[in-house]
């Protein structure tokens, strides 16, 4: 068995246990099936027809993983994205709850010591599913970010909540234009996200999707320090629906934006990877020594890995609206079972939502004003 699925009322989820990646989300509400999360044209074709170096992760890259370290791994040996990105999962529980279903599933390898655990729960009528990652011993220090990816046809638009800083590395992803093309300055900084520097000397709106800017980029987006509910969304034109990230900043205090639309040229991306958008919430820099060591974002105060020891968890919830093309929230809030969005237009919107799950309210750990 590769693919588990479950599901409950409204939502099913499959899951591919040789990578561990959400291979696939689906939500039925207002008589539409929302899909909100995107898998590599590739990731079911034939393994002789693919580069013999890629990564497991990137072969079967799909919907949503783990990253544990974020990047490179290199403090012991592992591919990109470490073991839970590239590695099986066995089912450990799945059971019924009065209220819909809960999944379980552990990684077959150890992490820095670490056994690494994934609760993943469905709720009957909620558009929602509700992630937890736990691990258990250990020693040492370990980067961790979630890579959910969505994928627009004709582009789209996105909100955040509020963000204090905006930044990119050192090194464009795709610096060589025999292979492919960065769109962005390299590094750069600024707290307008709506004018991020870049590369010819402009200014790039990071709220506007365009399916005609053809580029490979990855920049970090870092929580105000007064945010309690941390969120993104993305409202897809073609697919005419809203797609929602949740997070507590506390946990996992930077959101990285990976855009990538036709930006590279070589296999297996061959320009066909496009209108792709991951929202990788974190507490990460690039890097797994990186993150332990001195690196931009500490000095902005971030915290960039969790210490392993005792039990570490954290969670995220990826959902979906149909809430028709371009449509925004302007604020997100959690109380009383309901998820509340305040639109740009004015008009208030709720959803079903377990307003408890995210553990909001405790202030953001390891980070202060600059």
């Amino acid at each position: 068995m590769e693919i588990f699925t479950f599901g409950a009322e409204g939502i099913s989820v499959s899951i591919d246990l040789v990578v561990g990646h959400v291979a696939d989300l689906a939500i039925e509400r207002d008589g539409r099936t929302l899909k909100p999360l995107h898998r590599a044209p590739w990731a079911d074709e034939p393994r002789r027809t693919l580069p013999e170096n890629l990564p497991e992760g990137v072969v079967r890259l799909s919907g949503d993983f783990l990253c544990s370290p974020f990047s490179r791994a290199d403090m012991e040996e592992a591919p990109l994205h470490g073991w839970s990105a590239n590695s099986a999962w066995e089912v450990t529980a799945s059971n019924a709850l009065p209220d819909g279903w809960r999944a379980s599933f552990r990684l077959k390898r150890k992490v820095m010591g670490a056994t690494v655990d994934k609760v993943l729960t469905l709720r009957h009528g909620h558009p929602f599913l509700y992630q937890e990652h736990v691990f258990t011993g250990g020693a040492g220090a370990i980067s961790v970010a979630h890579h959910a990816m969505t994928v627009m046809k004709d582009g789209g638009r996105l909100a955040f909540s509020p963000k204090r800083l905006a930044g990119t590395g050192d090194d464009a992803l795709e610096p060589d234009p025999a292979r492919g093309r960065s769109l962005l300055a390299y590094p750069a900084r600024t707290a307008d996200i709506t004018r991020f520097p870049a590369a010819d000397g402009g200014e790039i709106d990071l709220t506007d999707y365009r399916p005609e800017r053809l580029q490979e980029d990855f920049v970090t987006l870092v929580e105000a320090v007064t945010s309690r509910l941390g969120w993104t969304a993305v409202a897809r034109k073609a697919e005419d629906d809203l797609f929602l990230v949740l997070k507590n900043p506390a946990e996992l205090p930077v959101t990285m934006l990976w855009i990538s639309n036709g930006g590279r040229d070589y296999a297996p991306w061959n320009g066909r990877h496009r209108g792709v958008l991951g929202i990788e919430d974190g507490r990460t820099a690039v890097g797994h020594a990186a993150s332990l060591g001195d690196n931009w974002l500490r000095r902005e105060g971030v915290a960039t890995a969790f210490d392993l020891g005792a039990r570490v968890a954290f969670r995220q919830v990826l959902g979906a609206l149909p809430l028709g093309a371009l449509q925004l929230p302007q604020q997100l809030s959690a109380e009383s079972e309901r998820l509340h969005l305040v639109m740009a237009d004015g008009r208030s919107v709720e959803a079903p939502f377990d307003a408890g799950f995210l553990r909001i309210g405790a202030p953001l750990a390891g980070m202060e004003p600059a």
